[in-house]
């Protein structure tokens, strides 16, 4: 890969994460409950996809509030 083109990956998840956060401020507008809980099922379903890794990498307080410290099955 060449520097033009890590530079473009990485100016296209910037633009992509913009957009996501974009759309997570309009629906919070709406109901901030709703995100919430949109935020903690899509987290929820990484860690269940990262074989419960990421629970390892997120603070204890995100843990907590989107239910990951529960013990899943495959993950002790």
């Amino acid at each position: 890969m060449t520097g033009a083109d890590e530079a473009y990956r990485v100016v296209a998840d910037e633009d992509d994460t913009r957009e996501l956060v974009d759309q997570l401020r309009q629906l919070a507008g709406a109901d901030p409950a709703t995100v919430r809980q949109v935020v903690a099922e899509v987290l929820a379903a990484l860690d269940r996809v990262a074989g419960g890794a990421l629970r390892d990498q997120l603070p204890e307080a995100i843990r907590l509030d989107v239910g990951l410290d529960r013990v899943t099955p495959g993950h002790p």
